[in-house]
């Protein structure tokens, strides 16, 4: 029986179907078999070249076409011929590959081929797919790598498919070139049982996935139970063997059982018996039945069903996380294939506190970090997204330049970023080309920063209250006071000392060291004691009270208002003040947001300055509403552009502060975002926000136009102001801060110690000067003692002589500076019952009796 098979191929499959024509004449000797093709061509009619070769009786048609020809399978349907599909390509490793893919959930694929010749074949078995793929067949060169880098959305997964060494080679130069920076989506496929074992070191330091053929593979497919897989041994060519060996089994059935290919088939005319195309179709699902471990059926089309494993390399460790086994994945048990997130571009830019770079101790790089850094992990982790910062290479937050816009805004625009978390401001110019969410933060404008003045403490500060001149003045009334007080007391024929008749009382005496102590102490509250008894000296007391009175309240009075002076806020409180100032320089960044605010302040006052002028000279004589004294619209925003000018614009907010800093007079102002001058207050304790927030604009994250991430970042951030998320920001980078730690500058805490130092400091020094004047007393009591001792002593007189008491041994003289002393009076003890004799004595002497008088304020003096 003759059998005559056609086969369908392309133009570069001429060698794998000489190899199934010389392996089916091989494997099957005795049969008649002959063999024709039908190379397609995408420029000719396929139905055209199936129906020309019909007549030729076609037993078999044998499909070898990348994808299978549909036209041909139905034709074949037509006439009743048997067709069946052999897919050479590298369809089942695909298969596996996008098994794994949609355990992980991953959208869409960068596909890097060794093979320029798979690309074909890869995408014919794509038509049908909705997985979005890029492929490159080229080398990963600098030129290629650049090209990856700028795909975007970023690819979900990365996958390298070819032969070990080729994949070896390429994987190195990916890290060679930058790209594997998300090693967790890089997957490496292998085409090949190799005989030498991969390279698997190269993948210890990077989470990576290798998708590879079990080892034993190649003992099934070669049906031996322990093998080695020979180093020319190409799965292609075992499909092809398997293959031929199939179709040899019903070529051989087709003989035993007298198939009926009776008839001569023709396009649209006639065809084989319904009979043989069914049995051809029940004995090749048996076969496969019985070869499943190495081929597949899928409708008309006859894969090899490969056998492979999925390891998964996490810091050195590999984990065997699944089996691919008869077209199915199947996860390992006790494992997880984790979904890839989405991963996303976010723009930023370098705004304190919203965003800055800080360094890491331990490995030295830098990092993102501020109010926006710790925005953008928790809308990740509530929306289960990675994310990478992108700074732009060019602006700041973006300015629109001859129509095109740089920074952030235009990173955006182009799509070089998925989205947008920074200090950017919402406006209408900006809504042109990108599209915003609700915003986050409401509060921010534009704010004055000044420094606190530098109070010049001094332990003496109380001193300076009153001028030198003053204070001279004062000690020459007070010496000048205490000489005439002694004087008028002297000379006054009224004083108690020349007046004793008037005062049989003990009086002050006031001597010049008492004059001058009187003088002193009138200076404190209780005042200098007994006054002078003459008229003359009252009068001067008085007069000198008076001036004491003046004295001191003049000075309570100006230390009250120096102290308050000196613990009075900024000399400025507002924009208004601080235009109408020339004291204080102030100025901005240039060419700043806040410098371009003025700019536009400026130009609205001499648009509306422009549009009055016009509006009042061409009104009518009869029309008197625009007949005013004065310009109604003060132009305020003109000099304040203009002192800024005169200032210089400072070219970054790090040099405005650092010019308020050494301003130690506050004579400098900083006008700047309030946001950011809030953070340097708080770090800053000589730093203080002069009036309140102007130009109040908001912030808001910023999307692509149209962006699927719209209507979710609009919930996440609804709900993170439910949740108080940003007051928890606001706490961490404005309050929680190192303000605590500066020093209290309130006027409720009252006066330091710094201040009035001086006035203990005083205290101080008069303690210790009346110890010395202690110890200088009781030296000089002591040997003014022994000097007396050594004297003699004069004679008595009679009169003493007469009034001295009979000694007795029970009662000696006692001094006066014996602690049991009992005398007031004298130094000796007189008895009550004298002498007859004596008592005539003292009767012819005129001396009255004791009386009690008020106790003198000074100490009476000793009686010789």
């Amino acid at each position: 029986m003759k059998f005559y098979s056609v086969s369908l191929l392309h133009r570069d499959q001429e060698v794998q179907i000489q190899h199934f024509e010389d392996a089916l004449s091989t494997i099957n000797k005795n049969a008649e078999l002959s063999f024709g093709r039908i190379v397609l061509n995408d420029d000719d009619d396929e139905l055209e070249q199936v129906c020309s070769e019909l007549p030729n009786g076609i037993q078999f048609l044998v499909d070898f076409t990348w994808s299978g020809t549909e036209t041909a399978k139905e034709l074949a349907n037509d006439v009743n011929i048997p067709y069946i599909h052999a897919d050479i390509s590298i369809s089942p490793y695909l298969l596996f590959l996008d098994s794994y893919l949609d355990r992980r959930n991953s959208t869409d694929v960068l596909i890097v081929f060794d093979k320029e010749a798979y690309v074909d074949q890869a995408l014919y078995y794509w038509l049908d797919s909705t997985r979005l793929r890029m492929i490159i067949s080229d080398p990963i060169t600098k030129k290629t790598a650049r090209r990856i880098d700028q795909i975007r959305p970023i690819p979900s997964s990365f996958v390298l498919i070819g032969t070990s060494r080729n994949v070896e080679n390429l994987f190195k130069q990916a890290k060679q070139e930058g790209l594997v920076k998300l090693p967790d989506r890089w997957n490496l496929l292998l085409t090949d049982i190799p005989s030498i074992p991969f390279n698997r070191t190269i993948l210890m330091e990077n989470p990576v996935t290798l998708l590879m053929l079990k080892e034993d593979y190649c003992c099934s497919i070669m049906q031996k139970e322990v093998c080695q897989c020979p180093q020319n041994f190409q799965l292609d060519d075992q499909f092809i063997y398997w293959f031929s060996l199939t179709l040899d089994k019903i070529i051989r059935r087709a003989v035993e059982e007298r198939w009926d290919f009776s008839g001569n088939p023709q396009c649209n005319a006639s065809k084989y018996p319904d009979d043989t195309v069914e049995r051809f179709n029940e004995i090749l699902e048996t076969i496969i039945d019985e070869e499943q471990k190495i081929l597949r059926k899928r409708g008309h089309t006859i894969t090899l069903n490969i056998e492979g494993e999925i390891e998964k390399y996490y810091e050195g460790d590999v984990e065997i996380i699944g089996n691919f086994q008869n077209g199915k994945l199947i996860v390992t048990p006790g494992k997880h294939i984790k979904p890839i997130k989405p991963f996303y571009r976010i723009g930023i830019a370098h705004a304190l506190p919203w965003s800055f770079k800080e360094q890491d101790p331990n490995t030295g790089q830098y990092y993102w970090t501020g109010y926006c850094a710790d925005m953008s992990h928790r809308i990740a982790k509530v929306l289960n997204f990675d994310f990478e910062f992108v700074e732009p290479k060019s602006g700041t937050f973006g300015q629109k330049i001859n129509g095109t816009w740089n920074g952030v805004v235009g990173d955006l625009a182009r799509g070089d970023t998925d989205l947008a978390i920074t200090a950017i401001i919402m406006t209408a110019d900006r809504e042109e080309v990108i599209d915003f969410v609700p915003p986050y933060y409401e509060q921010t404008g534009i704010s004055i920063v000044m420094r606190k003045p530098v109070r010049k403490t001094s332990l003496f500060k109380f001193m300076t209250v009153l001028k030198l001149e003053v204070w001279l003045s004062i000690v020459a009334a007070l010496i000048v006071t205490g000489f005439m007080v002694w004087f008028l007391d002297k000379y006054s024929p009224y004083s108690a000392r020349n007046n004793k008749q008037a005062y049989t009382y003990p009086c002050r005496e006031f001597t010049l060291k008492e004059s001058f102590w009187f003088a002193l102490t009138s200076f404190t509250p209780q005042g200098g004691g007994e006054a002078p008894k003459a008229l003359s000296g009252r009068t001067l007391v008085a007069a000198y009270w008076l001036f004491v009175v003046l004295m001191l309240a003049t000075f309570t009075a100006n230390l009250a208002a120096f102290l308050t002076v000196e613990r009075m806020q900024a000399p400025v409180q507002s924009l208004e003040q601080l235009a109408r100032q020339s004291r204080i320089n102030y100025t901005v960044v240039k060419n700043s947001e806040i410098h371009e605010y003025f700019i536009n302040m400026k130009f609205a006052e001499d648009t509306l300055y422009r549009m009055w002028k016009e509006l009042t000279l061409n009104a009518s004589t009869d029309d008197t509403r625009y007949r005013v004294w004065d310009y109604p619209i003060r132009e305020q925003y003109g000099h304040i552009l203009l002192a800024i000018n005169d200032s210089n614009p400072v070219k970054d907010a790090a040099e405005g502060f650092r010019l308020v800093d050494e301003h130690l007079d506050a004579d400098f102002a900083f006008i700047h975002d309030s946001s950011e001058i809030k953070y340097e207050i708080s770090r800053n304790c000589n730093f203080t926000e002069v009036g309140e927030v102007f130009a109040e604009k908001p912030y808001s994250v910023a999307v692509q136009q149209g962006s699927h991430l719209q209507d979710d970042l609009s919930k996440v951030i609804l709900d993170l102001q439910k949740d108080r998320f940003f007051e928890q920001l606001q706490a961490k980078y404005w309050n929680h801060s190192a303000k605590g730690n500066c020093p209290s500058t309130d006027d409720n805490e009252g006066i330091t110690l710094e201040s009035l130092g001086g006035v203990f400091i005083a205290t101080l020094f008069g303690l210790a000067l009346a110890m010395i004047t202690l110890a200088g007393e009781v030296i000089y009591y002591k040997r003014k003692g022994r000097t007396n001792k050594n004297e003699k002593k004069p004679p008595l007189d009679p009169l003493k002589q007469s009034l001295k008491p009979p000694k007795y041994d029970d009662h000696p003289v006692l001094d006066k500076f014996n602690v049991a002393k009992t005398i007031t009076i004298g130094t000796t003890f007189k008895p009550v019952n004298i002498k007859e004799n004596t008592k005539k004595d003292l009767e012819s002497v005129n001396i009255s009796h004791i009386s009690l008088y008020p106790k003198a304020r000074n100490r009476i003096t000793r009686v010789d």
